[in-house]
């Protein structure tokens, strides 16, 4: 008899420095990413962006912490955090907003908890 296998909210998934990735990405564990993304992202947990990591194009998450290149909307459902080496350049629709001394953001900012919908 076939098992039925939930998929773990808490997985992992990693996108390495040195990996292009042409369109969207879809996942209910963590996700992060070293290299980059053209396409959407959504989780229905964290997502980190590392240093050297970029993405053209809209996030949905529910946390994030941001250290690498975004262009486009961040719709983060808790809180969003960007690190000093951030470089956002769109709108951000977040419940609580972090920013670190040296990131750059250029856009607007909602802050009412409500997720941008289309």
């Amino acid at each position: 008899m076939a098992k039925n296998y939930e998929e773990s909210v808490n997985s992992l998934n990693i996108i390495g420095n040195g990996t292009d990735i042409t369109g969207d990405l879809n996942s209910n564990g963590d996700i992060r990413i070293d290299g980059s993304l053209k396409g959407n992202l959504v989780t229905q947990a964290k997502f980190v962006l590392g240093q050297t990591g970029k993405i053209k194009g809209e996030i949905k998450c529910k946390n994030a912490e941001v250290s690498g290149i975004v262009e486009g909307i961040l719709n983060v459902e808790d809180l969003l955090v960007l690190k000093s080496t951030a470089q956002i350049y769109g709108d951000i629709f977040t419940g609580k907003l972090l920013i670190e001394v040296g990131a750059v953001f250029s856009g607007n900012c909602n802050m009412s908890g409500n997720i941008k919908t289309e």
